[in-house]
């Protein structure tokens, strides 16, 4: 067994052992369970930072534990788990530190930490899983811990409802998420990483991708479900009655195993253009709409709710369009940042009242605004052809790009009212261009970091392609386009019952919420789960 097998347990194996502490110990002495959680979260983040030097210099490890023909517990790190494990770990440390004095008092502190230590090894051993039978069972476990976070205070009716919508979402995950193995194993024999990788390969170079198609749709699907993409989003929004430690750490943690899961299985994804397909509509359509809802709602942890929701749309729209590396480092960014938003929602009230406010009345002329918004794309694009991520060689970096620059219309067009201070329009413009280089590199060094562990990005291929590319920047134009206008007319009866639909999420979670009490009476959510 590689020796790095035994020092890579050691991370799960802490919070693991945390995690099993007697209930009664637990309670009677909760400021040492955290200690003690704290300290295992310590030691997987300095695990994570040798095992990152490891497969810098010795490449890709793959070690069976126990078990046999690529199943049973087995360890797979490379590029894409080595960076992913670190995140987890250094997300799950501050958690775990920040917990410590948000529970402090709490009577269920010592369970919470139990709980939470049980999530984060579930999450470790789902980066670290060698085959997909031992990713599954982390997959399950994961879901497990995270239900009884959720329940954290089970008298709450919106917990249990959030709760009974995650408990179906995971389990039809888990359903094709084995459907999936099924089909891969009695296609190739194994449920080894590298060996079902090598396979994989093998048959897309060789004509026979059509052998990929139903695992890989099985696995997107399964992914979607992970992720809260649409229609099953709605227990994301109602996670807010759990304590904000297991807001952050879902947000910026949990809900990455469905990306995570598609990058792991990329080469088995890449090929199938359905499945490509799955994820650039279902994904494209998520963000959309988590996009527009976000920009209503007056409760912070809501808003970031729906930003996640939109993000994570984001991140499965790259994956369709076959740009890897711009979704690993989006996980990444989300990650941190939506972290640092949930633990600093507190302030939000002094960072309102310290921001600034452009003039005149905050809102651009409209040509103006029409304007930077239709010159976004063309610099996003030539940007990104300088530097190799250009529309044609990679068209999902392209049209993420172009997105960004959209994103900062807004600044743009309102620096132009400032008539009297030449250089807010300068800076504005410098601050774009800047974005965008710094955007391209960093999509550089990752896809350069990951060379050996993702496919390559996938090249514009045919017209559906295009159109897809094309009305994914459209739609989003469109959007930052509709929040301008939306501002402006904010007294007109009609915007006004349009943001009242908005902000009730077009009311696709009261529909589902109205079939899961039919199905699912509200007085059995607890002893159900």
């Amino acid at each position: 067994m590689h020796p790095l097998t035994w020092l890579t347990l050691l991370a799960p194996g802490g919070l693991l052992a945390v995690s099993m502490t007697p209930g009664r110990l637990a309670a009677a002495h909760p400021r040492l369970i955290s200690t003690a959680g704290l300290c295992a979260g310590i030691l997987s983040l300095l695990v994570a930072f040798v095992v990152d030097v490891a497969v810098a210099i010795h490449g890709p490890v793959w070690t069976q534990v126990a078990g046999f023909a690529g199943i049973g517990a087995s360890l797979y790190f490379d590029a894409l788990s080595a960076a992913m494990f670190t995140l987890v770990s250094f997300i799950g440390v501050i958690v775990l530190l920040y917990s410590r004095n948000y529970l402090h008092g709490d009577p269920g502190q010592g369970a919470f930490y139990k709980g939470l230590a049980f999530t984060l090894a579930s999450v470790l051993a789902i980066i670290s899983a060698g085959n997909l039978a031992f990713l599954i069972i982390a997959w399950i476990a994961t879901s497990l811990g995270l239900n009884a976070l959720l329940l954290f205070y089970p008298e709450r009716p919106a917990a249990q409802l959030a709760a009974k919508k995650k408990f179906i979402a995971s389990r039809l995950s888990e359903f094709f998420l084995f459907c999936a193995a099924s089909s891969l194993w009695s296609s190739f024999g194994t449920l080894a990483f590298p060996e079902l990788f090598t396979a994989a390969r093998t048959a897309a170079a060789a004509g026979q991708a059509f052998s990929l198609t139903l695992p890989a749709i099985f696995i997107v699907i399964a992914a979607l479900l992970k992720s809260a993409q649409l229609p099953f989003h709605g227990w994301l929004v109602e996670v807010m009655e759990t304590p904000t430690p297991v807001s952050a750490l879902l947000h910026a943690g949990v809900i990455n195993a469905g990306g995570f899961l598609v990058l792991r299985l990329a080469d088995i994804v890449a090929p199938s253009e359905s499945a490509l397909h799955l994820l650039s509509l279902v994904g494209g359509a998520t963000a959309l709409f988590g996009s527009v809802v976000m920009l209503t709602q007056t409760s912070v942890k809501v808003a970031l709710a729906y930003s996640t929701i939109a993000q994570m749309g984001f991140m499965m729209l790259e994956c369709g369009l076959g740009a890897f590396a711009a979704a690993l480092l989006h996980i990444l960014a989300h990650s941190l940042y939506k972290a640092h938003a949930f633990l600093s929602s507190g302030s939000v009230i002094d960072l309102a009242r310290a921001s600034w406010t452009p003039s005149p009345g905050g809102q651009p002329h409209p040509a103006r605004f029409a304007l930077v918004l239709a010159a976004a794309a063309p610099v996003a694009f030539a940007v990104g052809g300088l530097m190799h991520a250009g529309m044609i060689e990679n068209p999902g970096a392209a049209t993420l790009g172009a997105i960004l620059l959209m994103s900062l219309a807004h600044l743009i067009a309102n620096a132009f009212d400032e008539t009297t201070k030449t250089y807010v329009l300068a800076r504005a413009i410098g601050m774009s261009v800047l974005i965008a280089a710094s955007f391209f590199t960093l999509h550089g060094v990752v896809e350069w970091l990951v060379a050996d562990s993702l496919p390559k990005a996938l090249q514009l291929r045919d017209v559906e392609d295009l159109a897809i590319v094309l009305v994914v920047i459209l739609s989003f134009g469109a959007v930052t386009l509709f929040q301008s206008i939306m501002a402006r007319h904010a007294t007109s009866p009609f915007w006004q019952a349009v943001y009242v639909h908005l902000s009730q999420g077009l009311y696709l979670n009261t529909l589902a919420n109205r079939a899961m009490l039919r199905v699912w009476p509200r007085r059995a959510a607890v002893s159900s789960l």
